[in-house]
């Protein structure tokens, strides 16, 4: 190429045409070729000129990771740096194979002495740049202020789920982040809106650009704020440039704001506020997203695509993978072990409908991990979402009654009374069984068992459900078991297998108690005092086995027959312990109900609840003793003793479970078994109880014999329905409504032994030591009061069953009528069975 050619590329196609030919000749002569490939570096940043560069072919670039600086054929490298005599700024590379000019810096430098006006020329013009760069560096300083109020750093989370909810809604931000048209998010309060506005403009080509979000209530009236002053102040549209604006709850614009927010979404384009409103339209350069609540007609038709986020009502399947999530975060935060949770507990989320989705989702989980200290397994004893109708009729006794309250508060209740009367009684009514007289008439610890304790516990049940297992000697003897274990092998006792008891716990108790009565049966331990003293025994040693195995109460939680009657019945009580769950969300951190812990505020020192049940969550008052721990505990006056109607729970928040109600029929066969001979009797049968076998074979059918009649109805009934085509009914919920029945029937056939035997513990006292007390006074029923109470009894149970039965099946149907109609049956059968009727 000759000198000509060079210096009309110099004049066509560089900076440098500003200087006249007479100076472009001389450099041109100077300038020499060079070849470099792809990814050689032409200039290093921080290093002093070696020369000027002047691109012929290829293509270079600046080596920053934002803005990087192409150089294109015709552009001059160093110029600005040789001029000022200091460092290169930036690293320059090849990015394709080029060939530059190039001129050394000596011959540079002395033809900028031979010729002034390069100097002159390129000063004047930095001089204008410079101009140039303040006036858009305070330009960027106003944007930058503008928008730094607003700013989205980053977003906080992908779509996390598994179900088709969670498939489809990552496909559709996607799609959303492919283009640059409008877009409105729309769904429920709590779903995250906002972060997926920042999953699209993360995702979309424009995402090194600003993303802004901007409360459409706190925008002014005029819209100076969102569309800038004509002539003025740079509004947010101006100031974002080509970044994304996203407009939250644009149903709360300002109503002067509704038609250019349409407008704007239809046409791209915003008239600036101005003096006479005839300011020019402006093209605005930004992405909108609309995050919204509530529909507005008139917005929602100008948007070019909506995407509807789906409630987590319909996204159950994807709780599980919430739930870890925020585990996750919580362990990492934290720095502690891995926290997960059980299946039960998922369930018991699933069951739940959350009006505020995922930042009530995540408070729940939140307030479940700070229950546990380090890692651990959350179960759905500490996972509770709110429930509706749980503070409706309900008085709570400690409120009315303070003395109550300052009396459970107190050592009294129940340690004192347990350690200091019930433990050495115990102990004195098992010698007295077991070396004591064996008849019942002449044993003071057999009668007392046998006609106080089981009709005074039946009465109790509807008043105070199941404060007997508060004072219970099974498990105080377990727990002092528990207590030796522990000192002499500490840290050894082990965590509950929750999800194997909660599975097979209720059958080996409902197994065991059948045992138990099969074995009363046969052997009449109702008129032996000694095995009545192995069956207490027995099951004194289960608890005290289990205590010094598993943690806390154990075994009556899941294990012990008496403790799965006693919970059963519960149920139909009046009394329930509960708190105060909005209480315990917003002010309690330590738990200290449930987990256990130092005294704090008003709280005492507690080991815990133990049966591991949060009285905050509590639905079923088969899952509280009434040891009113969590009352002890409590800092903050959350737990409540109420006054409620009896069995609310059943038509309310109560899970039915198979084994509670095989229980329920088999305690309502006792009754039949208890009566065998006046069975024999009335039929005029003579059943083969002369052998153990045939006596344990005839027992086990008669206890038996009360479930067939409804499981056959509702046998026949699944199969009609299910040959029809229909979905069989679920039957064990409903089944509950038989349950008053089955307690008035064990009340009727304990009667007798109350009012009948109970009245002669004075003589039968001194009988048990050989006395006689044949004068002492006695309180014995008359036998047609007797039979007057018992039949009044059968007749109350007969017609709570059938409220109750109502109450679980709320509408009016072939399967209420028929329940009803066994009810009957039954009832009519016990009213046959027992003498006097």
């Amino acid at each position: 190429m000759t000198v000509s050619d060079r210096v009309i590329f110099l004049q066509e196609r560089t900076p440098l045409a500003l200087l006249p030919a007479i100076t472009l000749v001389p450099l041109a002569r100077r300038l020499e070729p060079m070849t470099l490939a792809a990814g050689e570096t032409v200039v290093e940043a921080g290093q002093n000129p070696q020369g000027l560069y002047i691109v012929w072919q290829g293509k270079l670039e600046t080596e920053a990771e934002l803005n990087g600086v192409s150089f294109l054929p015709g552009a001059v490298i160093n110029l600005e740096a040789l001029l000022l005599e200091q460092p290169v700024e930036q690293t320059i590379r090849t990015i394709t194979d080029s060939t530059l000019w190039f001129v050394d810096r000596a011959q540079f430098q002395a033809l900028v002495e031979q010729y002034p006006g390069i100097l002159q020329t390129f000063t004047r013009q930095l001089v204008d740049a410079m101009k140039r760069l303040s006036f858009q560096f305070d330009l960027e300083q106003e944007r930058q202020g503008i928008l730094r109020p607003y700013l989205v750093a980053k977003a906080r989370r992908g779509v996390i789920g598994r179900s088709r909810y969670g498939d489809r809604l990552r496909a559709e931000i996607r799609e959303a982040a492919s283009h640059r048209r409008s877009v409105l998010i729309f769904g429920e309060p709590g779903l995250e809106k906002d972060n997926l506005a920042a999953l699209i403009h993360f995702g979309s080509s424009q995402r090194r650009q600003p993303i802004i979000k901007v409360d459409c209530g706190q925008l002014q009236a005029s819209g100076a704020d969102l569309f800038g002053r004509s002539g003025g102040r740079l509004g947010l549209l101006g100031a974002i440039g080509q970044g994304t604006l996203v407009l939250n709850n644009p149903n709360e614009l300002d109503a002067d704001l509704v038609k250019p927010v349409a407008q704007l979404l239809k046409t791209g384009q915003y008239r600036p506020v101005g003096r006479n409103g005839n300011a020019p339209l402006v093209t605005a350069e930004a992405r909108i997203i609309l995050l919204s609540e509530q529909g507005l007609p008139v917005l929602n038709d100008a948007v070019d695509e909506t995407i509807k986020v789906p409630p987590l009502r319909v996204r159950k399947a994807d709780l599980e993978d919430w739930v870890n999530y925020y585990l996750s975060l919580i362990c990492r935060r934290r720095g502690t072990g891995r926290i997960s949770v059980t299946p039960e507990a998922i369930r018991r989320l699933q069951s739940y409908d959350f009006p505020n989705n995922l930042r009530e989702l995540e408070n729940l989980v939140e307030r479940a991990a700070a229950q546990l200290s380090g890692g651990g397994l959350i179960t759905e004893e500490i996972i509770w979402p709110a429930q509706s109708k749980k503070k409706q009729l309900r008085l709570n006794l400690l409120n009315r009654y303070p003395n109550l309250r300052r009396f459970l508060r107190s050592p009294w209740w129940p340690d004192r009374i347990n350690y200091g009367l019930t433990l050495g009684l115990f102990a004195v009514v098992i010698a007295v069984l077991w070396f004591g007289p064996q008849q019942r008439e002449n044993n003071v610890a057999l009668t007392v068992f046998w006609a106080w304790w089981w009709p005074l516990v039946l009465l109790s049940f509807p008043f105070v459900g199941r404060l007997w297992c508060a004072v219970c000697p099974f498990m105080i003897y377990g727990e002092v078991t528990q207590w030796i274990s522990q000192k002499l092998f500490p840290g050894r006792l082990k965590r509950w297998p929750r999800q194997a008891a909660d599975r097979w716990g209720g059958w080996f108790l409902f197994a065991l108690f059948a045992l138990i009565l099969i074995w009363e049966e046969v052997w009449h331990l109702e008129d032996s005092a000694y095995l009545s003293a192995c069956l207490l025994l027995l099951i004194t040693a289960g608890a005290m086995i289990f205590s010094a195995l598993f943690e806390r109460r154990f075994w009556c939680r899941y294990l012990c027959p008496i403790g799965g009657m006693n919970g059963m019945f519960a149920k139909l009580s009046i009394t329930e312990l509960r708190a105060q769950q909005g209480t315990c969300s917003a002010e309690c951190t330590t738990y200290q109900c449930y987990k256990g812990g130092p005294a704090k505020g008003e709280g005492q020192e507690t080991n815990g609840c133990p049966l591991y049940s949060h009285p905050a969550q509590l639905e079923d008052n088969r899952d509280c003793v009434l040891c009113m721990t969590c009352l002890k505990a409590c800092p903050h006056r959350s737990v409540e003793l109420n006054l409620r109607p009896p069995g609310i729970e059943l038509w309310t928040t109560h899970r039915p479970r198979a084994a509670e109600v095989a229980l329920m029929f088999l305690l309502l066969g006792a009754v039949y078994l208890h009566r065998l001979p006046e069975l024999e009797a009335r039929l005029g049968i003579d059943l083969p109880t002369g052998t153990t076998l045939g006596h344990s074979l005839v027992s086990l059918g008669i206890l038996a014999l009360p479930a067939l009649l409804p499981l056959t109805i509702e046998g026949g009934q699944w199969i009609w329905r299910k040959s029809q085509g229909l979905t069989p009914r679920p039957v064990i919920r409903l089944a509950y409504g038989y349950l008053p029945l089955v307690w008035a029937a064990n009340l009727a056939h304990y009667l007798r032994l109350g009012l009948g035997e109970g009245g002669r513990i004075l003589p039968v006292s001194l009988a048990t030591f050989g006395a006689s007390g044949i004068n002492l006074p006695v309180w014995v029923a008359h036998p047609a009061v007797v039979a007057f109470l018992q039949g009044a009894t059968l007749l109350l149970g007969m017609a709570l069953s059938v409220w109750l039965t109502t109450k679980i099946c709320r509408q009016s149907g072939p399967q209420r009528w028929i329940q009803h109609a066994c009810t009957g049956l039954l009832g009519l059968s016990l009213w046959w069975l027992i003498p006097g009727f």
